[in-house]
This record gives structure tokens, C-alpha cells and sequence, in this order.
């Protein structure tokens, strides 16, 4: 009786156990930002997200457990070959996050596989169309046209790729120092072009200045002749202002002195005589002078009467 009973608690204790185990295993705790995926009896029956959750014992099964974060493939250099054949080391980092838990782990057997030997290829294609030279200068497009590429490719998978960068390329050795040298001389040719600009500038910038200063000279003469101008033009019109005033004096004491034009023509002929007394040899007479001895007749008849 002892032995049976030790044997009957032995067996209770494993049922216990093997129920407690049971009921463990059956409750699933899912973490924030993860999926995990179930199968009933060997079928997809569903999604899991995070929370609690409680299997069916001996029905359901986990297929897998999914982080639905972003992700980042970092791949180990590849060598590639250009257009212009020059073979180069590229080193590419990859951004992606699953979107479909159950297409990325039904429809491809390695997800990071496919990913990687997808982006080789693709890399290759893309850079076998490209010359170094634009490999070097252009690697933005090219990040862009991986990225384009590859996340159309993955879509079926259930993945959606952020971006695709080229971390480093590493050309031949040979390149590289003659790529460096042919910079050097680029910035040679670079330093002489900028110090003749310079010099060019410098001499338009002088050739300007002196073209201000003569223009500017030339302005300053020009108002200095313009007010020597109204100057003068001003010191004639007081002047012919001045002697105006004094004929028009003179013409009134004639007038106010009773002397009529006889008394004047004869005032007139005296300063003829005064101006023939002088030592030119020729005597312009004014025209109107010939009206003055056109009148001599007339005058002497005046002097006779008088006497």
C-alpha cells in the first residue's frame, strides 16, 4: 500500500507539472514593436500583437516572432567594376522594415539573404553603367536608384526599404594617387586663374577710378567755365547797364541843353578830323556819315545867315 501510494503521488505530481508546463506555454506575452506569428496544426491561423494572448495547447504553435522596427543591413565590401573598367571596393549599408509579418516569413525562406544578394546585383548593374569618375560625384543618385530598385523588388516580402547608402568606395591604389594628382593640378590651375582674375580686377578697378576722376575733373572745368561764363556775362551787363545810364544822361543834358542836330553834326565832323589827324593810313567812315556831308551844304548856309 505504501509503494502504491508513493507511485500515485508520483504520477499526480507529473500530471500537475506536466499541466502547469501546459498552461505556461500555452500564455504568450508580445512586446511592443514585435509580431509573433501562429500556426494551427502546421497552417497560418494568425497574428499576434502585442499584448497578452492564450494558445490552444497541442493546436497552436509559434511560426515566429517578427520585429516590426527598423532594421539595418550592414554587408561586408564587395568589389565591383565600372564602366571604364576600374574595379572598386564598395561597402553599403541597407534601411529597411518589414510591413507584412506573414509575407516576410511565408514567401522568402532568409530575408537577409535575398536582401543582400538583391542589393549585390542591383549594385553591380547600376555601376556597370557609370564611369569612376561619375561614381565618385553622383553617389546620391545612385543611393536613390538602389533604393528605388530594391524596395520594388522586396515588396513582395512584405519589406519596405528607407534608404540604401554607399558608405565608402575605394578605388585601386594607382587611382588614387593619380586621381590626387590630377587634383592638384586642378587646384594649381585653379590658384593661377583666381590671382589673374585678381589682377584683371584690380586693373579694371583702377582704369574705373581714373575714369571717375577725369570725369569728374572734367564736370569741375566744366562749372568753373559755366560760372566764369556768367560772370563775366554778368559783369557786361553792369558795365553796358552803367554805360547806358551814363548815355542816356548825356543824351538828356543834350536835350535839356537846347542843342538841336545841326550843333551835332558839326560835334560829329570835328571827332572825323580828330580820328583822320592820326597816324593810320586808312580812315573807315561810318555810313552814316555819308548823311553828315550830304548836309554840309546846309550847315554853311547856317553859318551865313548868321553872320
Amino acid at each position: 500500500m505504501a509503494a502504491e501510494s508513493v507511485i500515485g503521488y508520483i504520477i499526480l505530481a507529473f500530471v500537475i507539472i506536466f499541466v502547469l508546463s501546459t498552461i505556461i506555454r500555452s500564455v504568450r506575452m508580445v512586446r511592443q514593436s514585435k509580431v509573433i506569428i501562429i500556426e494551427r496544426l502546421g497552417r497560418y491561423s494568425r497574428t499576434l500583437k502585442p499584448g497578452l494572448h492564450v494558445l490552444v495547447p497541442f493546436i497552436d504553435s509559434v511560426r515566429a516572432e517578427v520585429d516590426l522596427r527598423e532594421q539595418v543591413l550592414d554587408y561586408p565590401p564587395q568589389s565591383v567594376i565600372t564602366k571604364d573598367n576600374v574595379s572598386a571596393e564598395i561597402d553599403t549599408v541597407i534601411y529597411y522594415y518589414i510591413t507584412d509579418p506573414v509575407k516576410a516569413i511565408y514567401e522568402i525562406i532568409d530575408l537577409n539573404q535575398a536582401i543582400l544578394k538583391l542589393s549585390m546585383t542591383t549594385i553591380r548593374n547600376i555601376i556597370g553603367d557609370l564611369d569612376l569618375d561619375r561614381l565618385l560625384t553622383s553617389r546620391t543618385q545612385v543611393n536613390t536608384e538602389l533604393r528605388a530598385i530594391i524596395d520594388e523588388a522586396t515588396d513582395p516580402w512584405g519589406v519596405k526599404v528607407n534608404r540604401i547608402e554607399l558608405k565608402s568606395i575605394e578605388p585601386p591604389s594607382e587611382i588614387v594617387d593619380a586621381m590626387t594628382k590630377q587634383m592638384k593640378a586642378e587646384r594649381d590651375k585653379r590658384a593661377v586663374i583666381l590671382e589673374s582674375e585678381g589682377v584683371k580686377q584690380s586693373r579694371i578697378l583702377e582704369a574705373e577710378g581714373l575714369k571717375q576722376s577725369k570725369i569728374l575733373e572734367a564736370e569741375g572745368q566744366k562749372q568753373a567755365d559755366i560760372l566764369k561764363a556768367e560772370g563775366e556775362a554778368k559783369a557786361w551787363g553792369t558795365l553796358w547797364t552803367a554805360k547806358s545810364g551814363s548815355i542816356k544822361m548825356y543824351l538828356d543834358a543834350i536835350n535839356q541843353s537846347g542843342v538841336d542836330e545841326k550843333v551835332l553834326a558839326i560835334k560829329y565832323l570835328e571827332s572825323l578830323g580828330e580820328i583822320a589827324n592820326g597816324q593810320a593810313n586808312k580812315v573807315f567812315i561810318p555810313y552814316e556819315a555819308t548823311g553828315m556831308l550830304s548836309s554840309l551844304g546846309a550847315i554853311k548856309e547856317l553859318f551865313t545867315k548868321e553872320k
